[in-house]
């Protein structure tokens, strides 16, 4: 009998852990998101830039000179023709710099889409902070509406001296509203 009620109790537990698992994994996977971004803008992983509240005072080194490509490309089915102002600039680290990007709707609807930006090399991306960015918040075009979108940025000094080149690049996704 004692060796029933333990088959029984095993049994329990190996079909309680067996429900437990699926519930526990989903909830795990739907924190991830969220704890993943924070972790990429943290530290840069995956091109992730980062972000300033306001201009801040940076040591500057008139002499260091970093050159900053701009890149845009738009995902299928986004009805936008968008691109930078200018292809790239030589920035110096610890100064602020802005610049912009163009859009145009070419649709007769109202289109509705948000720009994820990421730098190259990644080991930049820490260092790649913005001020403002149309990036921040989803984008409404109105149809056939031409906007330009700023963006001001700096390069932080303590950027590896070893880095001479960033590449900064958005891929505007449609939304459905």
């Amino acid at each position: 009998m004692a060796k029933m009620e333990s088959r029984q109790k095993i049994t329990k537990k190996f079909w309680t852990k067996l429900f437990l698992a699926p519930i526990l994994m989903f909830f795990f996977a739907y924190a991830m998101v969220p704890i993943y971004d924070v972790f990429c803008e943290i530290t840069g992983f995956n091109g992730t830039t980062g972000r300033v509240d306001s201009e801040q005072a940076y040591v500057v080194d008139e002499t260091r000179k970093i050159e900053v490509s701009f890149f845009a490309m738009t995902m299928g089915g986004f009805p936008v023709q968008f691109g930078p102002k200018v292809s790239s600039m030589v920035v110096i680290p610890g100064k602020f710099y802005t610049t912009s990007y163009i859009a145009k709707n070419n649709t007769d609807e109202i289109v509705v889409g948000q720009a994820v930006p990421s730098v190259a090399p990644t080991d930049a991306a820490a260092y790649f902070k913005k001020l403002e960015c149309f990036c921040f918040n989803k984008q409404v075009f109105k149809p056939h509406e031409q906007v330009e979108m700023t963006l001001r940025f700096v390069i932080e000094p303590e950027l590896d001296e070893r880095i001479k080149d960033v590449s900064l690049s958005y891929n505007f996704f449609k939304l459905k509203s």
